[in-house]
């Protein structure tokens, strides 16, 4: 059982821990160089653990930060464990989004069992379309994901605004905003006082089923097969650019449902995005911290989402700048990054021994 389960499991999170606590050191010398005395740093750090888990309401706001960022973080590992660098995440997030609202309003009438699952379908269904141009582009005519989801964040961006400003099918008069979602579409709270909502539980879920397919099913044994390596995965039978497709649409679908349960939790329309909203881009990160594993994934979106929620607490009691809490997020993307550094000294140790 520990051989089986417990030492690879062991194995794979020590470098994430390490770096997770060299970084919060290196933020700590950081305030000190800074002109922060000891006593302030130590108080800056007090104030961002209560700030994030102070209390059950606490709690709750905590895991709301991090409820988008799983859905992101997902989509961002399914596309990697194909060798696909889903960037346009962002953009796949705002067209969920959208698509949610649309449901959420023109399905009203329907009985909230009904509505809820809807809202949901489409929202995945959009971020999956929006990607699977991507997938196709890169399957077909090798254009690279990377600049072919940055154009189509921005695309999405604009869409998203020209769509709830200028059409009077979605948007309220004289509003900045769509028409609100239909009560029977909307998620709500889980306990007074707080906005968290079932959004979590279905996050988690999906962390489950993507686990279950890339892992259990020859579907995701196809896409990390072409992850691994493309040129023998094809020498063996399987399809290349029918699973970078497939890989783009299960990124998609999951950006877009994160859109999806945004709506239906949090915002409840979609507002004019002045810039983008950075959970797909911050999904990156989440990805990269969780290993691209889906529960590690689910981890490192509570990470992040407990020092944006505890960053506020941060500058509020101590006076630390909250910017000291984006150093942090940096230096522990730096370190988990970096993580072929320490396994190429490793190796190297063990060799000359």
């Amino acid at each position: 059982m520990a051989d089986k389960y417990i030492k690879p499991f062991l194995k794979s999170i020590y470098l994430p821990v390490i770096s997770i606590l060299v970084s919060f050191g290196a933020g700590f010398l950081f305030m000190l160089l800074i002109g922060y005395p000891v006593s302030q740093a130590a108080k800056a750090y007090m104030a961002l653990v209560k700030g994030s888990f102070g209390s059950l309401k606490i709690i709750g706001e905590t895991l709301v930060y991090s409820t988008p960022l799983i859905f992101t973080g997902l989509a961002l590992s399914a596309a990697f464990r194909c060798g696909l660098f889903n960037i346009g995440a962002e953009g796949q997030f705002i067209i969920g989004s959208f698509t949610a609202v649309w449901a959420g309003f023109a399905l009203e009438g329907l009985p909230w069992f009904l509505h809820v699952p809807a809202c949901l379908i489409a929202g995945a269904a959009g971020g999956a379309i929006w990607a699977a141009v991507i997938g196709i582009l890169k399957a077909k005519l090798g254009c690279h994901e990377v600049i072919n989801s940055i154009m189509l964040n921005y695309v999405a961006w604009y869409l998203s605004n020209f769509l709830s400003l200028k059409i009077p099918y979605f948007n309220m008069p004289s509003k900045a905003f769509t028409k609100d979602i239909a009560d029977t579409a909307k998620l709500y709270p889980l306990f007074q006082n707080s906005r968290l909502t079932a959004g979590i539980f279905i996050a988690i879920l999906c962390a489950v089923i993507l686990y279950i397919i890339l892992w259990k099913t020859v579907l995701g044994y196809e896409i990390r097969a072409v992850g691994n390596n493309p040129a023998a995965a094809e020498y063996g039978g399987i399809s290349v650019s029918r699973n970078l497709v497939l890989a783009m649409i299960l990124s998609g679908a999951l950006a877009g449902m994160g859109g999806a349960v945004q709506v239906q939790s949090v915002n409840f329309r979609v507002n004019q995005l002045l810039s983008f909203t950075n959970y797909g881009l911050d999904g990156v990160a989440v990805a990269l911290v969780g290993k691209q594993h889906p529960f590690g994934v689910v981890f490192g979106a509570i990470l992040f989402g407990a020092l944006a929620k505890g960053s506020f607490q941060m500058q509020f009691s101590a006076g630390v700048p909250k910017e000291v809490v984006g150093l942090i997020q940096g230096i522990i993307i730096v370190f988990i990054a970096a993580e072929q550094i320490f396994l190429f000294f490793n190796k190297r140790k063990g060799a000359v021994s």
